[in-house]
């Protein structure tokens, strides 16, 4: 049958010359946007009703509109109304700021657009040298451990837990399920049980129940001043779930909680891991990646003898959203948790599929994007000492912003001990100590400063206590933006007081 010629349509420009022009065109804007970010009058600031309006309201386009008009709008409508996460004096939640070579990598990877489950193809041989750089990194053994690219730390996270819960369940979870009885066909095995401290992040509760352990099972374990998991309140809660006929399977540890950047003991939790026979899981999200800094890494050690750990590359390594990585020491378990066959699927001798498809047999995902090259060529770049010194810097930012806080004793409050890059504060008129006075006024605090587009910082609620969060994790922040900071919390919190009377 012969297809006429106007039924034929592909997606190439009709003029290359013509799209080669808009392209670098849309390089340089993105590049001028980079590099003018600290001139910005405003870290943040709401998407205007009539701007939303334009995108919301637009019809499903059925005729061409072409390629040039699409980036025009994209121009007026989307580019001016980001997050903020890529300026200097975004301290909001654990974001990276981005890079110019991170993205630049992105279009290239985009450009191949490869499959990367496995193939015979260089850009699988890239990502299997970032996963042993990153195994050489964290301190796990190179005979035996595995890994993976992932889209971010909760799917990391969770990908491992489910290692954990086929490892250490006791029966074949993979094939019988949880609840099934092959003589009876009724319920035979034990309940599953995984611990982390309360101020785990809430991934951990999301990945038990969607590994059909049910939230229950996930043990919420009380912490002490510092922020860290309570040991004997672990070991009690353990002893508990097994008197009762529960199987522990799992303990979390922390390499920096979210709320406050507090590191758990991860010696001692090893040691009890193995004491227990338990899986050792690490949630190294926030600080896994100060391995890169021998002067840091001892805030960490114990992570290097975890079963696995889970980390974001698009956090501390300032790479463009989103890649992650999670590191399993036992490649065997790895496998045995994710390995499937199809005969469509199946390794041959010699042709494009040599070799087989690896990663597809290491997670849930068959087609992946080709996340590494942005890691890998940012490596390369940049060179584990830079990376050191950045995380360093942080982390002295961090110090020197908790010092200032308390140089103004009648006005701020430190809430939490600084551990990392993470400081929580809030301001405390002289005198007043009631959290139904100071919560609600530290946040409006937040809202305003926001708002106002000086700074943007999160929120964490600490033992009652409303906090500004302070994440020092953009790797074009100075000590002048945390002043500037400083002086707006100042000067906002004091307007307040002084408009409440306080």
């Amino acid at each position: 049958m012969e297809v006429p010629e106007e039924a034929v349509a592909h997606l190439d420009p009709s003029d290359w010359p013509e799209f080669r022009r808009l392209a670098h065109t849309m390089v340089d804007g993105v590049l001028d946007r980079l590099a003018g970010l600290r001139e910005k009058p405003q870290v943040w600031h709401p998407v205007p009703d009539e701007v939303r309006s334009k995108i919301t309201d637009e019809p499903l386009p059925v005729q061409p509109q072409g390629a040039e008009e699409a980036y025009k709008q994209f121009l007026e409508n989307v580019m001016p109304y980001p997050q903020g996460n890529t300026h200097p004096r975004f301290f909001g939640w654990v974001e990276g700021g981005g890079t110019p070579l991170g993205v630049m990598a992105d279009m290239l990877a985009a450009g191949l657009n490869p499959h990367m489950a496995g193939f015979d193809q260089a850009p699988v041989v890239v990502e299997m040298q970032v996963i042993r750089w990153f195994i050489q990194l964290m301190g796990f053994p190179e005979e035996t451990s595995s890994g993976l690219l992932v889209l971010g730390g909760s799917i990391g996270n969770t990908l491992g837990l489910a290692v954990a819960r086929n490892a250490k369940a006791g029966f074949d979870v993979r094939q019988d399920g949880l609840m099934h009885d092959p003589s009876s066909g009724l319920p035979a095995h034990p309940r599953l049980t995984v611990y982390g401290s309360v101020e785990t992040h809430s991934w951990a509760k999301k990945a038990v129940a969607l590994l059909g352990l049910g939230e229950s099972a996930f043990r919420q374990i009380p912490v002490d001043t510092e922020y860290r998991i309570d040991l004997t309140s672990l070991r009690k809660q353990l002893k508990e779930d097994r008197d009762k006929g529960m199987r522990p399977i799992c303990v979390i540890g922390n390499a920096g909680t979210v709320s406050t950047g507090a590191v758990d003991d991860l010696k001692a939790l090893a040691a009890l891991c193995k004491e227990e026979d338990l899986w050792f899981h690490v949630d190294g999200a926030i600080g896994a990646l100060i391995s890169f800094s021998d002067k840091l890494r001892p805030i960490i050690a114990g992570m290097e003898d975890a079963d696995s750990v889970s980390f974001d590359c698009h956090k501390w390594m300032q790479l463009p959203n989103d890649v992650a990585c999670l590191l399993i020491r036992d490649r065997v378990a790895h496998e045995a948790t994710f390995a499937g066959s199809a005969s469509y699927l199946s390794n041959m001798t010699r042709g494009t599929i040599k070799g087989g498809l690896p990663f597809a047999n290491m997670g849930i995902d068959l087609t992946r994007a080709f996340r590494a090259l942005k890691v890998w060529m940012s490596m390369k770049a940049h060179g584990k000492e830079t990376y050191a010194r950045m995380l360093e810097k942080h982390c002295m930012l961090a110090h020197a912003l908790a010092s200032k806080v308390k140089d103004h004793p009648d006005e701020l409050e430190l809430l939490a001990p600084v551990h990392l890059n993470i400081v929580c504060l809030r301001y405390r008129p002289k005198g007043i100590t009631d959290n139904a006075v100071l919560n609600p006024l530290n946040e409006e605090l937040l809202m305003q400063m926001q708002e106002s587009g000086v700074a943007v910082p999160s929120q964490a609620t600490l033992f009652g206590r409303f906090a500004l969060r302070c994440c020092i994790l953009n790797h074009r922040t100075t000590m002048n933006d945390i002043d500037i900071y400083l002086a707006a919390v100042l000067r906002i919190g004091g307007q307040l007081a002084a408009s409440r009377g306080l």
